[in-house]
């Protein structure tokens, strides 16, 4: 049974097509019972000429209606009043059939269920075609969210095992406009479609029916991209090759400090990254509580989310075993801090010259391509037809030498299965302890243990594929990882009688006041006031510090 659940209000279009039965079932009881009631009342008083209140009348009709019992009434003397009775008896005994088949058997046995009936009213929602990774980890995106959808899938057992999950999906061929139409896909907004060969099918049919569909493909490579925008899809997504970039965009995200060190020997400005692992206290804590979000000397710069770089986290992102905080403030801080948290390490200053890519398929390829050009790249497969630079098992420590793992600066682990991704983590831990090890996985629950063996930074391809959908389902724009974080020194005058809060409080620019430098102490503290002869420290991504150098110069 699924963790989440949705909290639904009570109109109607909420109810599934089963609830709205009962509802109407149980309505129609009460107005039947109520209808018998009235006219049991009228015949008694007047057929019978017996002085009844309106509630013994109800009594003897539920009781008759139920064949508990006949009260008191009986018999009656009038011919009208007994064909009354019988039919009250008869429309008891066809209720109580109507109630053991609607809501009995149903409970007690497990009878074939239409799924439609399951569903919930539809309007402005998503209609998930077929989806081959980890459904569940999708549809507790949508739902965390509160996107509405439909999970239209061929294969009936995993249909109705989500179905009696309480997921709002139903089994069908997604090809058919007729399966299509029984998820609504006249009122949808979104597509999303994982249906490998079928997809050209599956589009066109769906926007057959509604045109203004937007259309989001899952697909196994990037080679299909220009003949699906043809047919009319909005967004081609290659999970292992999307994955395979961000790995290498964050191996070759490096901090960039300038002149950070506090005058005269004072404390210097420090940028470390803080990993959180499954272990960590920091585990599923809300960013706006954590302690790096509190603390008085530091500032949250950015976070890395499922491959996603962004520069001042929303304080109401949850931190997953999948994130990396970048924290700025005084070394002496950092410091303390790190003996609170574990996983806090200093952040790289340079670009790796060195790295080494385990897995050269797809992901591995996009990896290479999204590597600077001046970076040494050192490729790994145990198949010849890739074309690697070192051919051999990367789960054998020979190989692993041989593609120079001890001397290199980064290691990319994009192989494909996920037994083999965890011993090559290990496996490349021990062989250095210094390296940075990103890794992906397919299981969502895989990315744990990656931690455990070893790896600095782990994305799984069932979450970065759920969480892209989330976000474009939400309207959401998903973000590109920036070139890298720099930490730049600048004058205070154009924040003159500021508080570093204020400063820091807007956060759609892209970068951030950490904290000023006065007489060789450097002041972080949110109650902070910028003095004209301050220098200030700000922290952000490599596009945004150039906007605000521009904005200073332009200032001063």
């Amino acid at each position: 049974m699924r963790e989440l659940r949705n909290i639904r209000g009570l109109h109607p279009r909420d109810l599934t097509g089963r609830q709205r039965l009962l509802v109407v079932f149980a309505l129609g009881v009460v107005a039947l019972v109520l209808a018998f009631t009235y006219v049991y009342y009228l015949g008694i008083h007047r057929l019978e000429g017996r002085d009844y209140s309106i509630y013994r009348a109800f009594q003897t009709v539920v009781e008759t209606f139920t064949t508990t019992g006949y009260g008191a009434d009986s018999p009656w003397d009038t011919p009208a009043m007994n064909l009354l009775v019988v039919t009250i008896q008869v429309s008891g005994i066809a209720v109580g059939l109507v109630t053991l088949r609607v809501l009995v058997i149903p409970l007690y046995e497990r009878t074939p269920v239409n799924l439609d009936n399951r569903l919930t009213g539809k309007d402005d929602h998503v209609v998930v075609a077929e989806y081959t990774l980890d459904s569940e980890v999708l549809l507790d995106e949508l739902e965390a969210l509160g996107v509405d959808y439909v999970l239209v899938g061929s294969d009936v057992e995993e249909a109705k095992r989500l179905s009696d999950d309480e997921y709002q999906a139903i089994d069908g061929d997604p090809e058919s406009r007729a399966d299509l139409d029984r998820a609504t896909i006249d009122r949808a907004s979104l597509l999303i479609t994982d249906a490998g060969d079928r997809t050209a099918s599956v589009v066109l049919t769906a926007l057959e029916v509604n045109e203004d569909l937007r259309v989001i493909s899952f697909m196994e490579s990037t080679r299909r991209t220009e003949a699906l925008a043809e047919i009319g899809v909005d967004r081609s997504v290659a999970p292992h090759t999307l994955i395979g970039r961000r790995l290498a965009e964050k191996a070759t995200t490096p901090i960039v400090v300038d002149e950070a060190d506090g005058p005269d020997g004072g404390d210097a400005v420090a940028i470390r990254e803080v990993l959180v692992r499954r272990d960590s206290p920091l585990h599923g804590v809300r960013v706006g509580d954590s302690p790096l979000a509190v603390h008085p000397d530091l500032t949250l710069v950015a976070g890395w989310f499922d491959g996603e770089l962004v520069v001042s986290p929303p304080p109401d992102e949850r931190l997953t075993p999948d994130a990396v905080l970048v924290v700025a403030g005084p070394e002496r801080a950092i410091d303390e801090m790190s003996g609170e948290l574990s996983s806090v390490r200093p952040s790289r200053r340079t670009t790796p010259s060195n790295v080494v890519v385990a897995g050269y398929g797809e992901g591995g390829r996009a990896a290479v391509d999204a590597l600077p050009d001046e970076a040494t790249v050192t490729t790994v497969d145990e198949s010849e037809a890739t074309d690697p630079d070192v051919v051999g098992d990367v789960t054998d420590p020979r190989t692993l030498r041989a593609a120079g793992v001890a001397d290199a600066d980064a290691l990319v682990v994009t192989v494909d299965d996920d037994a083999t991704a965890l011993m090559t983590v290990a496996l490349a831990r021990s062989l250095a302890a210094g390296l940075e090890i990103l890794a992906r996985v397919t299981d969502a629950e895989k990315a744990g243990p990656a931690f455990r063996a070893g790896a600095d930074y782990v994305l799984s391809v069932q979450r970065v594929a759920a969480r892209l959908v989330a976000a474009e389902a939400h309207g959401e724009r998903v973000m590109d990882p920036t070139n890298q974080i720099r930490l730049v020194r600048a004058g205070g005058a154009p924040f003159a009688g500021q508080a570093l809060a204020d400063a820091r409080r807007d956060t759609e620019r892209g970068w951030t006041v950490v904290g000023v430098s006065r007489r060789g102490t450097v002041l972080t503290d949110e109650d902070t006031i910028v003095e004209a002869d301050d220098d200030v420290f700000v922290a952000g991504s490599d596009v945004a510090i150039q906007e605000f150098e521009a904005t200073v110069d332009e200032l001063e």
